[in-house]
């Protein structure tokens, strides 16, 4: 090893060390320094790998002037050498936020290596150079740019494995001693890890591109060679796992939802086993770290009470009737199919893309056996799923309190609410089902009091009108309960009247928000509030009409109340046509009502009179 290129080797190593350790340490007000140090250790060690300034970039363009004459070893090693400072240099410009000067260098880098860029010399640098090219441009927010520079490089990748396919040089190699260099094996592992970052950059891509089953499957992809590899951080794979599974969702694909979840718990343990660089931060407390895990944990939390929530949702879009209620034939009808596809279901697992290998899959497995991928077909199964998915509410309710945390807060509450209505599906008995309502009423109720509607209008609104639903289905089920008594006793009446009414405050209440400071209720509705208005105006209207009361003329006033309601319906979707496809059942039936109220209130304005 001649004097210049020990120098040189030794300048790399300390550029190296100066951008990748002592930089951690740099001062607030330099917070750089390192890095401004390693680039001028590079440019060192561009200088003495080319000493003379007019020569080019590369040997390569030498070569192209002497025809077709072959390719040197030196030359060759010479480029891949220029190759990898340009590429260092590059990284370290953007990691200083100096984004022109960065796409300089890495374009000069696939400039110099074009040439060998199949050679085990220059491939990884090559793909890395295009990984960062690749990136920058996306935070340019040019995607397709980006996405042009990710799928070369993603197709030299499958090139080289092709055509090559021996463990080629890391960049850091080119600048060791040869009884420093990696072996095959640690070679092989980090070009595989090079090509890991280039999916899971195509996968943010493709989902800025909304092209959002590549995604997926390229997240998936990335997700299985970091276990593969080891090259990832428990806590961000464990999030970008969880975050996989709510896409399954979305697709009805339970299994694979599962699985995704199953393996973010599993994967997220070992994050908080052990203390890791990427959770225990320079002067960061143990504290900021318990406080990071905790709000990671909560956020897996939350993916898997969508995942329960979703799961009995679709149970419960199978099995009703057209009037919302379960449907027993078709209940035995799917238990029967079920049955028959029990022995399928293991085959439909093998089926699925799978994470891990066998040291962590049976863990996975120990996870996914506590909460099925089936739809839950009567009360026992649903209660299994409801279970899991309140203890996943309560984690998450650990982190996001109300107290800092306000829209999480009560988003989760809201999910807990519908775990609850949707459970009461199930329930055949009437009275417990009312009381799964009740539930919903008591822990919704004490934060749509709490909260200024003038900083949470929004949610405040979500509330009160999921409040004024609650408070009319336990209406119902009490009217359906008075229904099988001989005769209504007073305590009945009082309870279905007094439901009616609270489910009315709340509707009005969601109405009143939508009314301008000076108290008018708005001429146009806009679009976003358009249904749920009108859907309110449609539910008071029936609520009126199933007030019980006594006194006739009480029993009058309600029904013209009632009728103003339908009313306001029907001549707002007169004056604005383009209201009726977003309320046309409501309006069918407030029209019906608007025709037969006038003479049942004159039927009663007669019997009054004749008194």
């Amino acid at each position: 090893m001649s004097d210049s290129w020990r120098l040189a080797c030794d300048t790399y190593q300390l550029a190296v060390t100066a951008s990748e350790v002592e930089s951690r340490t740099d001062p607030e007000n330099e917070p750089y320094r390192s890095k401004y140090r390693a680039r001028e250790l590079l440019r060192e060690v561009r200088a003495l790998l080319r000493p003379r300034e007019e020569e080019d970039d590369s040997s390569g363009r030498r070569q192209e002037e002497t025809g077709d004459r072959q390719e040197g070893e030196e030359d060759r090693l010479l480029a891949a050498r220029l190759g990898v400072i340009e590429y260092k240099l590059g990284v370290n410009h953007t990691e200083t936020e100096e984004m022109s000067a960065g796409e300089e260098h890495l374009v000069k880098c696939g400039r110099i290596l074009e040439r060998y860029r199949l050679s085990e010399d220059c491939v990884s640098a090559y793909i890395q150079a295009q990984n960062n090219l690749g990136i920058l441009w996306a935070d340019r927010g040019e995607i397709i740019v980006a996405q042009t520079y990710l799928e070369s490089a993603e197709s030299l990748y499958f090139q080289y494995m092709k055509e090559i396919g021996k463990p080629p040089m890391d960049p850091d190699d080119h600048f060791l001693s040869e009884e420093k260099k990696l072996t095959e094996q640690e070679r092989s592992k980090r070009f595989e890890r090079v090509y890991t970052h280039t999916l899971y950059y195509l996968a943010q891509v493709y989902k800025h591109l909304k092209q959002d089953e590549k995604s997926a499957q390229y997240c998936h992809t990335t997700l299985q060679r970091q276990l593969e590899y080891d090259g990832y951080s428990p806590v961000e794979w464990a999030i970008n796992a969880a975050t996989l599974s709510q896409y399954y969702l979305a697709k009805q694909c339970y299994m694979e939802s599962r699985h995704c979840l199953a393996a973010a718990n599993i994967i997220f343990s070992k994050a908080e086993q052990v203390v890791s660089p990427e959770t225990t931060k320079e002067n960061e407390s143990e504290q900021d770290r318990i406080e990071f895990l905790g709000q990671k944990k909560a956020e897996i939390a939350r993916c898997w009470v969508k995942y329960c929530l979703n799961l009995l949702q679709d149970s419960r879009k199978s099995l009703e009737d057209n009037i919302g209620e379960l449907d027993v034939d078709i209940q035995d009808e799917l238990k029967a199919q079920r049955r028959k596809e029990e022995d399928e279901k293991e085959r439909g697992r093998k089926k699925a893309v799978l994470f891990g290998s066998s040291d962590i899959y049976d863990s996975i497995l120990a996870v996914e056996e506590k909460v099925d991928c089936c739809y839950p077909l009567d009360f026992k199964e649903a209660r299994e799923v409801f279970l899991i998915g309140q203890n996943y509410v309560n984690e998450a309710k650990e982190f996001f309190q109300l107290d800092g945390h306000v829209t999480d807060h009560i988003e989760i509450i809201r999910d807990h609410s519908a775990l609850f209505k949707v459970l009461a599906f199930f329930e055949d008995d009437y009275e417990r089902r009312c009381k799964m309502h009740k539930r919903r009423v008591d822990m919704l109720e004490p934060m749509c009091k709490e909260l200024n509607p003038q900083y949470y209008l929004l949610v405040c609104r979500q509330l009160q009108f999921e409040l004024a639903d609650t408070y009319y289905e336990m209406m119902d089920l009490k009217v359906a309960i008075g229904n099988k008594l001989d005769e209504l006793d007073s305590h009945t009446i009082k309870k279905i009247n007094t439901l009616a009414q609270s489910a009315i405050d709340y509707y009005e209440m969601f109405l009143d928000s939508l009314r301008s400071p000076d108290k008018k209720f708005p001429e146009k509705l806009d679009e976003d509030v358009l249904r749920p208005a009108l859907v309110a105006k449609f539910h008071i209207a029936r609520l009126y009409g199933k007030l019980i009361c006594t006194d006739q003329k009480k029993q009058l006033q309600n029904m013209q109340t009632s009728l103003n309601y339908y009313l306001f319906i029907v001549e707002y979707c007169e004056r604005y046509e383009d209201a009726i496809k977003s309320v046309e059942t409501e309006l069918e039936l407030s029209k019906e009502m608007v025709a037969l109220l006038p003479t049942r209130m004159e039927r009663l304005r007669a019997r009054l009179t004749s008194f």
